[in-house]
């Protein structure tokens, strides 16, 4: 498995990724890119909400569109629980390293 992930602690420069995502309920929330990580040759990308960042975040697979890249929801429950199993891993490893 290839995981790398982009973070605060990267050693390149990193804009404010701002990303308006729309709830099942119709509500538009301002989502900030905290990281991205890389499982099974997919990326994925975690957000958090811009105005409650203490709220849970949100993960989406990022696909390429042309030459954009988008989010996607993960509709598939296998594909789901790899990505939810990659992520407590990272999450893990970044409250280990403080």
């Amino acid at each position: 498995m290839s995981d790398h992930v982009h973070d605060e602690n990267c050693e390149h420069d990193h804009e404010e990724a701002v990303f308006i995502v729309t709830d099942e309920d119709g509500n538009e929330h301002e989502m900030v890119l905290v990281y991205t990580f890389e499982t099974n040759d997919r990326a994925y990308a975690v957000l958090l909400d811009r105005n409650d960042p203490e709220d849970d975040g949100v993960i989406f697979r990022v696909e390429e569109e042309g030459e954009d890249e988008i989010l996607v929801n993960i509709e598939d429950d296998q594909e789901w629980e790899t990505v939810m199993k990659v992520y407590e891993e990272l999450a893990a490893l970044e409250n280990e390293n403080g």
